[in-house]
């Protein structure tokens, strides 16, 4: 299959180039940068230059290929609100571009919900619609279009994707801001949680969803369903040499910046019905064993 993925040289869509790769896929890499492409192509694949601002050469890239895996997002928090504009237009886009094919269009989303008192499933839609909404509401966007011919599939990543070699997502700015104060903080008891998934197997997620997952379905890239926040500041302490201190609500955005909203988040998620639809088994490291193996060194 020929496939074009946007987020192609990221953390997550770097393994998942190299996933399909491995298991005889063709991938069209976005890319931004000459360094981008270069990098894509030292793999094997190919670069396909431009930006979710031109939603127009998305929407091309998107119908020439067999199926597409929209990884990238603009993570600009200064202007999120734009950033899901942005998203929602590129979307729209792409999918008008594969309407009637039956083509597989794989939208990464995230596990924020109104669930509460229980684990999110895959059951469960998401709350968010419209482009003013979080990642303009990308995800039913893209689900409506199972309707519309096209196999329509939504990627929702655990808040942290986690690895050794690289990822500069959530746990490595608690690391940073662990290091600034001089102490790993969580916020009041420490009782929310992160679902949390290694690298590489949401890239064998990924890859499985592509070629087994049904239209309008949602897979959940979850390895740990939910790891309390102060075992994860803990682990950066023990890590870092740092003590483990409590930060009180009223401080948190003070203290961990515009991630302590984040941070406070209680995101607790199943992974059953992906597991039992893609016939996928996570293998790799629990987020605390990469933190004590040092990939969050700052």
């Amino acid at each position: 299959m020929r496939v074009f993925i946007t987020g192609a040289s990221g953390w997550i869509g770097s393994a998942v180039t190299d996933e399909l790769l491995a298991h005889g896929h063709e991938v069209v890499g976005l890319a931004r940068s000459d360094e981008s492409a270069a990098a894509l192509e030292a793999k094997g694949a190919v670069a396909h230059r431009g930006t979710l601002d031109d939603p127009e050469g998305l929407a091309k890239a998107a119908g020439a290929a067999d199926g597409v895996i929209h990884l990238a997002f603009k993570h600009d928090f200064t202007d999120y609100a734009g950033a899901g504009r942005t998203e929602n237009a590129a979307v729209a886009r792409m999918l008008d571009a594969l309407e009637g094919s039956e083509r597989p269009f794989l939208l990464a989303s995230g596990l924020a919900s109104s669930v509460t008192g229980r684990p999110l499933t895959e059951q469960d839609a998401s709350p968010f619609h419209g482009e003013d909404s979080m990642r303009g509401g990308s995800e039913n966007l893209a689900l409506s279009a199972a309707d519309r011919g096209v196999r329509a599939v939504a990627l929702r990543f655990s808040p942290t994707v986690h690895g050794l070699g690289g990822d500069h997502g959530f746990v490595a700015r608690l690391a940073q801001i662990a290091k600034e104060h001089g102490a790993a903080g969580y916020i009041g008891d420490g009782a929310s949680h992160w679902a949390a998934v290694h690298r590489t197997d949401a890239a064998r997620m990924v890859r499985l969803a592509l070629e087994k997952a049904p239209a309008g379905s949602r897979m959940h890239a979850v390895g740990e369903s939910g790891i309390p926040s102060r075992d994860i500041a803990a682990a950066l302490g023990e890590y870092l040499g740092l003590p483990t201190v409590s930060v009180a609500r009223e401080d948190a955005e003070a203290h961990f910046g515009w991630i302590g909203h984040f941070f406070g988040m209680d995101i607790v998620a199943s992974n059953a019905r992906t597991r039992d639809l893609l016939g996928w088994a996570p293998t790799g490291p629990t987020l605390l064993e990469d933190i004590a193996a040092g990939a969050y060194a700052v």
